[in-house]
């Protein structure tokens, strides 16, 4: 994330102001897309990483977390303020250029200016703004327990000693009454307001002020009626509205409210130490309120922009949505208490708990594997049928099957002691080739399965059935390890084999395309079968290869063929080697499958890609029409498996991919390749070794022969892919090679 360069072109003959100096320097800087969170997944299946005093972190219990427009992400702590750029912890210590002691703090918010306000647990409050703290002036300068904003924007401030105050225009504001109250008016309209209560409040009876309740506040916000909320530490709730204040106390749990969450509809969610209830437009209710969330110690809250809310309490962390309750288990293994929360510009999840923070994102993928119920990390072909079950085959033995948190094994004709080598079908039926046990057809029959299995006693050409393949007539394909293919039409097999046109007696792929052709690869060879006719090509016919893997066939009806030499497709009855193939694309292709937007998702030897289809038969695929996936996308692998169909797409349009760890899948329509871009910040600048202060209008000294200066680009999702290009105006003759952040 963070570099550095240093410029060595002849020396500046004028003085530069800085600002000047930093128009001149051009960067742009890229990362990693980012996803919002997607609700339908569980919390185990988002990207997790987590930061303590072993990665950094200085230390002490997390108050609050926020973001600054310059991306930098801020993270209130006992020990004091620190900054992240993703990468490396700062901690300051000193507000400077006050020089005041920083200390603990208790709350953080950055407002629509992009500055940053610090409540400390001292009731000072600071300002970060343009690289310096200001400290609140006058009477606004200490007393402060509280900061949030308005929906306009207005930064709203509560002291112990003047109430809720705003910040505009530069200035506090204390909210006013509309009116002026006399005592009397005052003491008839509270007692009105606040019977069947016990709580009290303080009016201060100067014109037109209200003084706030007798207790810190602690939580601030605002509801789509214009209200103001008010949570204080041992007092309750209160609200305001048209300048009076008014407590609300039936129905709270605990007079100690720790966090609060508006919404549109006038509705308040209200987290206090003894759980959580909320307010429903007219009182405070239990109602609606998860009874996972009701008796727990609830410290934060906040909605993401997918819409899932997420709670931190003593035990740990929430997710509520329509799927209903989630609780993280695995974040509960190594810590409980999460006390604080944000969602940072590009969808990221940040926690804070008692030893350091953690970041929960989405990614493209979503891989499943033995903590998710599979039996095996290793598995081999891959089928989902109409009903939404995907079939896979762990490489060890056996036939599986999940939908959703349902999963299942198949134990008719034998199969749970068998390795399956291939699976397809269609409708309620399914076709198995098997290692040892020939060719088994299921059908479903309730909860159970019909099987039927059928060896070399029964016609079959050979029982070491290594690739299977249902055509759209029926007619079933069962390509063998030694012994040909087999046809088989419901009542009889034909076998074929080198004696009669098959290029090799080995079977590795079977295809039908549209126009009714079966295709077969070969180690030897590519077939095809067309009309009764065998034709036969090998590289003596342009195929890069003669081993090969997988066949597929395009959206447009183009076959393409992966070997163990690269992509190839048919073009007019000839094979087509495209040009200007990358090296990725020149490898062992396992397998290809294409999504509705006309991307092929290819699994090699040690990589899984994305490429857009056309841009690869035309030979014009460039740097940005092809995309690696690895870890940072959810990927436990990039290794792809020899197999019949170790990608596929399913009927609702997901890709799946059979890896050397575990099964991974990716819906096409949540990948994007625009997101928020990477920040570029110039941190440091010298010359000729001397460094030169960007706080203040200096000058660079003229004629200087070397300038370096430190850039960052801020990218909280993977800070660790950012990569960087640059030039010097009227320096650079273009733009640099790009540099990966370190």
């Amino acid at each position: 994330m963070r570099n550095s360069s240093t410029a060595r072109k002849g020396g500046f003959r004028t003085r530069w102001l800085v600002h000047r100096f930093l128009t001149g320097v051009a960067l742009v800087c890229s990362a990693l897309p980012a996803l919002a969170i997607d609700p339908d997944r569980a919390i185990s299946q988002y990207i997790r990483d987590r930061w303590g005093s072993d990665k950094g972190f200085p230390g002490g219990s997390v108050s609050a977390i926020a973001q600054t427009a310059d991306g930098y992400l801020w993270i209130g702590t006992e020990k004091g303020l620190i900054r992240f750029d993703g990468l490396n912890f700062e901690l300051f210590e000193l507000a400077v250029p006050s020089s005041l002691p920083i200390g603990p703090v208790q709350g953080l918010m950055a407002d629509a200016e992009g500055n940053l306000w610090i409540v400390l647990q001292s009731t000072q409050i600071l300002r970060y703004r343009d690289g310096k703290f200001e400290l609140g002036r006058g009477e606004a300068e200490f007393g402060i327990t509280s900061v949030g904003r308005r929906g306009d924007g207005t930064v709203l401030l509560s002291s112990l000693a003047l109430g809720t105050l705003a910040f505009r225009s530069g200035k506090y504001e204390i909210l006013l009454s509309p009116s002026e109250l006399s005592p009397a008016e005052a003491t008839a309209t509270t007692e009105a307001d606040t019977r069947n209560t016990r709580l009290s409040w303080a009016i201060d009876f100067r014109p037109q002020r209200l003084a706030p309740p007798n207790s810190a506040v602690t939580a601030m916000a605002e509801t789509a009626d214009g209200r103001v909320w008010l949570g204080t530490r041992d007092k309750g709730l209160f609200y305001m509205s048209q300048g009076r204040v008014f407590p609300v106390g039936n129905g709270l749990p605990s007079s100690q409210i720790n966090c609060l969450l508006a919404f549109e509809n006038r509705e308040l969610w209200i987290g206090t130490d003894r759980g959580m209830v909320r307010w429903n437009g007219t009182e405070v209710t239990s109602s609606g309120v998860p009874d996972a969330l009701r008796h727990v110690r609830v410290f934060g809250m906040i909605r993401d922009r997918n819409s899932n809310i997420w709670v931190g309490t003593a035990g740990g962390l929430m997710r509520v949505n329509p799927q209903g309750v989630s609780a993280d288990r695995a974040g509960a293994k190594t810590s409980l208490a999460v006390t604080a929360l944000f969602e940072d510009r590009e969808g990221n999840l940040w926690t804070g708990g008692l030893s350091g923070i953690q970041r929960l994102r989405d990614s493209a993928f979503v891989t499943y594997t033995v903590a998710d119920g599979l039996p095996s990390e290793r598995n081999g072909p891959l089928y989902v049928d109409q009903q939404g079950r995907t079939w896979f085959a762990p490489l060890q033995g056996g036939l599986q099957w999940s939908k959703g948190r349902q999963h299942g094994s198949v134990t008719e004709a034998g199969l749970a002691r068998d390795v399956v080598y291939s699976i397809s079908g269609r409708e309620n039926e399914l076709w198995v080739g098997r290692q040892r046990g020939g060719l088994t057809s299921l059908r479903t029959s309730g909860g159970s399965f019909i099987a039927k299995t059928y060896t070399q006693a029964d016609g079959l050409a050979q029982n070491s059935v290594y690739v299977v393949r249902q055509s759209g007539d029926g007619t079933v394909w069962a390509g063998t390890l030694g012994g040909g293919v087999s046809r088989f039409d419901g009542r009889r097999f034909r076998n074929y084999t080198t004696a009669t046109g098959l290029a090799s007696n080995t079977v590795t792929s079977i295809l039908e395309t549209r126009d009714g052709s079966v295709w077969f690869g070969t180690p030897n060879g590519l077939n095809s079968l067309s009309n009764g006719r065998w034709t036969t090509y090998t590289t003596k016919d342009g195929l890069p290869s003669e081993d090969v893997n997988c066949l597929f066939e395009d959206s447009s009806g183009t076959l393409w063929a992966g070997t163990s030499n690269g992509l190839v497709f048919f073009s007019s009855g000839h094979v087509q080697v495209p040009s200007n193939l990358p090296a990725l694309l020149r490898g062992k292709i396992f397998g290809v499958a294409e999504d509705q937007l006309g991307w092929f998702w290819i699994a090699t030897a040690d990589h899984v890609l994305r490429a857009e289809r056309n841009k690869i038969a035309s030979g014009t695929l460039g740097p940005s029409d092809l995309r690696e996936y690895g870890a940072a996308d959810g990927l436990r692998s990039t290794e792809g498996v020899k197999r019949s169909r170790s990608v596929i797409s399913d009927p609702s349009g997901r890709i799946w991919f059979s890896l050397s760890r575990g099964l991974s899948v990716v819906d096409p329509s949540r990948v994007t390749d625009t997101s928020a871009p990477a920040i570029s910040q110039i941190e440091a600048l010298s010359a000729d070794g001397s460094r030169i202060n960007l706080q203040d209008p200096v000058h660079i000294p003229p004629s200087p022969k070397r300038i370096t200066f430190t850039y960052t680009g801020l990218s909280l999702a993977v800070p660790e892919q950012v990569r960087f290009r640059y030039f010097l105006e009227n320096f650079d003759r273009g733009w640099s090679e790009p540099v990966t952040a370190r």
